[in-house]
């Protein structure tokens, strides 16, 4: 548990100051000025409320292997997005990503995916902490219930992520533990069965919920929890536990409370899906992240760039992932996969494509800021010929989800990077509850409704009917990849579907396209080699560091 670092760190500190002890006395007397004490927190409302609403953003940690790792409960926008992780993009330049995808996971190797463990349970403790003073801040009662469950909302949260990465999880209840603690107790360290930890984070989010406002309005601002956050985000939960690789929940129950969330009636799906993504006053949105020009996130548009506009690539999507947009046919009335061994597909392969696809990924032929994408070869402006070559994709696409075109390239430091991340959206409630009711009681109207209501805002045709519940599951999950690409689901539905032993140990592939005179060929071509995913690899590894915090009482996930 994360404790265990302030405690490292909290000894290293006491034995600098041995070190000192024979300095002057004065050298030591020394107000902090960049901390407030826990009493000024407790004695006043308006500061004990922004440490509450400083939880939803996190802590970064101070060990080596947190170096660029940004606040909130997911990594959201950071250079390396989740997605570099799966079988939707990798990251260009590696960013500690490219160990993952080749399966070289190990406690002490951990890449981007070390952070999680101990940022939560730093965060659970704040939140426990805040629980266990908040009877004492001059504050009323209303303005303390508020609180409490927004507090529980957060601390859900965390653990939701904690089980969907390392499967057990330590429950910590309501402890605050300190230094003068006896932290020896094997007990401490006992790790939960996923049902009990399910149980526990469902019972927290139902306390949460009623204690929360219905929507965010007036003093209730945007990004902070609502009870409309706490239901979908334990409709989100139930899903996982019904699914094969958790196994501890009802499908039914869990098509219940996603259909809940839609019965609220509060959400609606935007109209357009390329620009629900830089708004962040959508009618879709029930949980978000906000970002200021004084707090931002990293610039996309320089670090996803193409070469030829003076970007850096990055998360360069996998020809794996753009082959499962379908192609759309007679005249948009219907539509199927995509099929490299069909000559109409492969000679033109970004012709008549679900247009998600367009809303998403950068390739060869888009118009991007008033010019053509080139990636073809030779002399593409945005091909290894082009400028700053290393900077070029090695799959032959960049992403352009997320991207605002009206931000700069260019030097965007002081002005780039606010565009809103979206935690939960009612696409996502639509999706689940198509999901968890096909599994229930197979494909009836309600399923088809839910997906079709997606399909249709993308300008999509609806489903087939007639499907039998095998092939509606396989549409549903062909809309997850596409409708939520890049948005942190794709890695935790091949795990939870079982399927990530297939998925994940195909290679990474990218294109080359060639042009010779006014023609154009396309080759498949491995963009990162040694990709791999083995059985262990279903749960995240505890990093190394925290098991020996833990005097080696924490148990690590089996096979590492």
């Amino acid at each position: 548990m994360k404790i265990k670092y302030r405690i490292i760190n909290l000894i290293l500190a006491a034995g600098l100051i041995g070190m000192l002890s024979g300095c002057d006395d004065e050298f030591l007397d020394v107000t902090a000025t960049d901390r407030i004490s826990d009493a000024a927190i407790v004695s006043d409302s308006t500061l004990f409320e922004d440490f509450v609403i400083n939880r939803y953003m996190g802590v970064r940690l101070t060990n080596k292997e947190a170096e660029g790792t940004p606040p909130g409960f997911g990594r959201g926008f950071e250079y390396a997005l989740w997605a570099a992780l799966t079988d939707e993009a990798i990251y260009n330049n590696d960013d500690d990503t490219w160990l993952i995808q080749r399966g070289q996971l190990a406690p002490e190797n951990t890449g981007i995916a070390g952070t999680i463990w101990g940022r939560s349970y730093r965060s659970i403790r704040e939140c426990n902490y805040a629980l266990e003073n908040l009877e004492i801040v001059p504050m009323s009662q209303e303005g303390k219930d508020l609180l409490e469950a927004e507090i529980k909302f957060i601390r859900a949260y965390r653990y939701h992520d904690l089980i969907r990465n390392y499967g057990e999880v330590v429950l910590m209840g309501d402890e605050v533990y300190e230094l003068t603690d006896d932290l020896t107790n094997p007990e401490l360290f006992n790790r939960s069965p996923i049902s009990e930890a399910i149980s526990y984070t469902l019972q927290q989010l139902d306390e949460a919920a009623n204690g929360l406002p219905d929507q965010n309005s007036g003093r209730w601002e945007l990004g902070r929890a609502t009870r409309a956050a706490a239901m979908a985000l334990k409709a989100r939960l139930m899903l996982y536990a019904a699914s094969p690789l958790y196994n501890t929940g009802s499908w039914q129950d869990a098509a219940n409370a996603a259909k809940a969330v839609m019965d609220l009636g509060y959400y609606s799906l935007h109209s357009d899906y390329r620009t629900l993504f830089l708004d962040e006053n959508s009618p879709e949105i029930i949980f978000e992240r906000l970002y200021t020009r004084g707090a931002r996130h990293v610039c996309l548009e320089i670090s996803n760039g193409p070469n030829g506009y003076g970007g850096w690539a990055g998360n360069t999507p996998l020809q794996n992932f753009v082959d499962a947009y379908e192609v759309v046919e007679d005249g948009g009335s219907s539509a199927e996969p995509f099929d490299w061994n069909n000559p109409d597909h492969a000679e033109n392969p970004y012709e008549n494509r679900d247009p998600r696809f367009y809303a998403t990924v950068l390739y060869n032929g888009a118009i991007y800021r008033g010019r053509e994408v080139e990636t073809f070869t030779p002399g593409g402006q945005d091909s290894p010929d082009g400028p700053s070559n290393w900077n070029a994709s090695k799959t032959g696409y960049y992403l352009y989800k997320f991207i605002d075109e009206e931000l700069p390239i260019d030097n965007p430091w002081d002005i780039a990077g606010v565009q809103p991340w979206i935690y939960i959206r009612y696409a996502e409630i639509l999706l689940n509850y198509a999901e968890a009711q096909n599994e229930a009681v197979g494909p009836d109207e309600s399923v088809y409704n839910a997906i079709n209501l997606i399909r249709e805002r993308a300008g999509m045709p609806d489903l087939p009917e007639g499907l039998s519940q095998d092939e509606m599951r396989e549409h549903i999950r062909r809309e997850r990849q596409v409708e939520l690409a890049f948005e942190e689901h794709r890695f935790y539905d091949v795990r939870r579907w079982e399927i990530a032993m297939e998925t994940e140990n195909v290679p990474a592939y990218g294109i080359t396209i060639t042009k010779e005179g006014e023609d154009l060929t396309y080759t498949r071509k491995i963009a990162l080699d040694g990709r791999n995913f083995e059985e262990q690899h279903y749960w995240l590894p505890i990093p190394r560091a925290e098991i020996q915090s833990s005097g080696d009482q924490l148990a690590q996930n089996p096979n590492y």
